[in-house]
């Protein structure tokens, strides 16, 4: 039996208006090389000036992490050849970090999880290389842009782990507002580094990184095939020969590892102190507003749970996008119930959304239509199902006429007690055998009647009158 070791290393692209040592803006998708300056092209006599935003941003996520936020850091040059990078090296934190010794919950098979974040550093973007058949293009608008670099401990077991730990870290930078974490755009995005070592066994085995993966899912796939072909070399009795210290890919396509490059030990990039960057100081000012943090998933959770008597999987469910979670706030502030807003969110609304691959910022549906349907139930204007007519309608076609879509489909609830006594007379002068039945005791027929006058009246009955009436008529 062997056990996964797995560390990951998280680059999050910090959502600041400009670079960060510069002040070229850090939109994406505009014209090739327009967002440069002599600075982010390394050009001679060009020093770098750092973005206070960027700085500030990375100490917040260090609070919400409970980490150690060193009010003094360093800036380091790494010397690696990136080919869309104009610099022969990199600006980064190695020897004292902005960011250290922090932690993040997971949900585990074993229950509650501390993964360790080692440390969070500031660094300097690579530009982008674009290859079109045997010509290559570099475009250097990304380079220079500032990044988050979160290194965790080798603390996950499993590739579903990992995949948990990235989902709560790609929800906390968003709810934090540091990074729009665009997985896409590559805003987030990830290097994996796994090891396999007999049970038991404390001593790591040799450590593999699989390179910029850009989605869960091919997180998830990359691991669980490179731990199949460890063990694999291990039994086979090539472990040595086959699984060293290297840096792969993962092929989407294939899913399959694949051999890049060697990997480099540290000593290898000749880190030193960059000459250019003074000590990083950071002012009272400055923590002040880093410690200004919303309320996180965790804690909504715990109050979602306490206050509005949510079930955990809900909350959780509701809390993992923010902008859903908003969306679920404001219909509690619309009026409506929170059972109510949980169910037509959850369950209905996204459900719809879900088999349109729509996200719930793209839906077609606001908070203020749907309170306002989930109100046509509470008072009784038209039954739970004909909400689902209604809101099918609103989904495909995007009108939000509601009480017009209510009367073209038909749906309009009947609550007049004359006409729905009418149809319960019908129904139970056409099964006198059954009111017989029902009579002597056998109770359970008492939904086959619902059931028939909801039928006859095609759903427009409202259902409370139907078992109020029936119960007076049955006696």
């Amino acid at each position: 039996m062997f056990e996964t070791v797995i560390g990951l290393e998280v680059h999050v692209q910090l959502n600041t208006k400009t670079k960060l040592f510069c002040s070229c803006a850090t939109s994406f998708a505009q014209t090739q090389n327009s967002n440069t300056c002599p600075t982010c092209l390394a050009l001679p006599g060009a020093l770098p000036v750092v973005n206070k935003e960027a700085v500030i941003k990375a100490m917040r996520f260090g609070y919400a992490i409970n980490a150690d936020v060193n009010h003094v850091s360093h800036f380091d040059r790494k010397s690696y050849f990136y080919p869309d990078s104009p610099m022969a090296y990199q600006i980064t934190q190695l020897y004292k970090a902005i960011v250290k010794n922090g932690e993040l919950f997971i949900d585990s098979k074993e229950g509650k999880k501390r993964v360790t974040i080692l440390q969070a550093h500031l660094e300097a973007d690579a530009g982008k290389s674009i290859h079109e058949g045997v010509i290559s293009k570099v475009d250097l608008n990304r380079a220079g842009t500032p990044l988050l670099e979160i290194v965790s401990g080798p603390d996950m077991r499993s590739a579903d782990e990992a995949v948990e730990y990235l989902k709560q870290l790609h929800s906390l930078v968003r709810y934090l507002d540091i990074s729009d974490a665009n997985m896409q755009e590559g805003s987030f995005r990830c290097d994996v580094n796994v090891s396999i070592r007999p049970k038991g066994q404390k001593e790591f085995g040799t450590r593999v990184e699989i390179k910029n993966i850009n989605s869960f899912r091919f997180v998830k796939q990359a691991i669980e095939y490179e731990v199949e072909r460890q063990i694999e070399a291990y039994e086979d009795g090539v472990y040595d020969e086959e699984v060293w210290q290297e840096t792969r890919l993962f092929d989407t396509v294939k899913g399959e590892t694949k051999s890049m490059r060697g990997k480099e030990d540290s000593a290898d990039y000749r880190y030193f102190p960059d000459p250019d960057l003074r000590p990083l100081i950071v002012s009272e000012g400055m923590i002040k507003e880093a410690k200004e943090i919303p309320e996180l998933p965790a804690q909504k959770v715990e109050r979602y749970i306490n206050e509005l008597k949510l079930k955990e999987y809900d909350a959780k469910v509701i809390t993992a996008q923010k902008e859903l979670a908003y969306y679920f706030e404001e219909l509690i502030s619309s009026g409506v119930e929170a059972k109510n807003a949980t169910t037509w969110l959850i369950n209905e609304l996204l459900g719809r959304l879900n088999k349109l691959t729509l996200d719930i910022t793209e839906s077609p549906v606001s908070v203020p239509v749907l309170a306002a349907l989930i109100g046509k139930i509470e008072d009784g204007t038209i039954s739970g199902k004909g909400a689902k007519d209604v809101l099918d309608y609103m989904v495909k076609e995007e009108d939000f006429d509601i009480d017009a879509i209510i009367e073209k489909l038909g749906l309009k609830q009947v609550s007049d007690d004359g006409a729905i006594l009418a149809i319960i007379d019908e129904i139970l002068a056409n099964n006198e055998d059954k009111v017989a039945e029902y009579k002597s005791g056998k109770e359970k027929l008492f939904g086959f009647f619902v059931g028939q006058v909801m039928k006859a009246s095609r759903g427009s009955a409202n259902p409370q009158k139907v078992n109020q009436l029936l119960k007076e008529r049955l006696g």
